[in-house]
């Protein structure tokens, strides 16, 4: 493990009203677990971090059949389903540049059944979905905007992006854009490497234009936010707000015909610009 750089993974849960991510990374020569659900945040410190058929982090399970948890307050197993996987690496081209941050998607969607013990109370997740991704690299952008749903009620995954990117050793930069929405078995990628242009980007609005297809996003409400910890120069040092029940409002266009539009609870959202 180098002294300047991270690596962090995303698993998302969500049944019902109860949702749940689990963040095990590493940075700074150490180890550790994010939590963060619709009511707090927490960071645990953690001894090892190693792979085998998974993540592995102390007592710790995650893996592409699902969890194990076994955390102060927090406890117990959660089971996955097929993953929901992108045609091709979320990044294009770009992830062969170097670049101080690497984004990757594991898995946009998938069954989740089990439980967790959670401050003493047992937590049903049976029936609900899960998201995974990943990040790496130095640092994490020092501006952008994400944002992740897949609890409509209808098929439909969507994962966005929106980030100032350094290049050539941070002596330019750049807007860059990377979305990914599956619809009813389809999909559909809107990205900087296939021609999008952000039309706009705020902290309650995203439009993004690529040939014929539109992307609309409006941050309605952010239920409840919270502090995570991210990396800079491979340092956990800064921090920054979550929610991962944020209310949106999501709309798809091709050739000005509507694909969906659609509305949910339940959206991991953060803005850092």
């Amino acid at each position: 493990m180098s002294d300047n750089r991270f690596q962090g993974w995303y698993f998302k849960h969500r049944a019902g009203e109860n949702i749940i991510s689990f963040i095990p990374g590493y940075a700074e020569n150490r180890y550790f677990i994010q939590v963060i659900t619709e009511n707090f945040s927490r960071v645990y410190n953690i001894k090892r971090l190693y792979f085998s058929d998974g993540i592995n982090a102390d007592k710790c399970r995650f893996g592409k059949r699902g969890v194990y948890i076994d955390l102060p307050g927090i406890y117990g197993k959660l089971r996955y389903g097929k993953f929901t996987r992108l045609d091709t690496d979320i990044m294009g081209p770009f992830r062969f540049l170097p670049m101080e941050c690497r984004h990757g998607v594991i898995s946009m969607n998938h069954g989740v059944d089990g439980s967790l013990c959670i401050d003493g109370k047992m937590i049903n997740f049976n029936g609900g979905h899960g998201y995974i991704e990943t990040d790496g690299g130095s640092s994490f952008p020092g501006k952008y905007l994400w944002l992740q749903c897949n609890s409509f009620p209808v098929d439909c995954s969507v994962m966005a992006a929106v980030a100032d990117i350094p290049v050539l050793f941070a002596l330019t930069h750049f807007m860059g854009c990377i979305c990914a929405v599956i619809f009813k078995g389809k999909e559909y990628r809107i990205a900087t490497y296939k021609g999008a242009r952000i039309i706009s980007s705020a902290d309650n609005h995203i439009i993004l234009k690529q040939g014929k297809l539109l992307f609309e996003a409006d941050i309605i409400k952010n239920n409840s936010v919270f502090g995570l910890s991210a990396p800079v120069r491979g340092k956990m040092s800064r921090i920054i707000r979550e929610s991962n029940n944020a209310a949106v409002r999501l709309r798809l266009w091709n050739d000005d015909k509507p694909i969906f539009d659609l509305t949910s609870d339940y959206a991991s959202f953060e803005y850092n610009f």
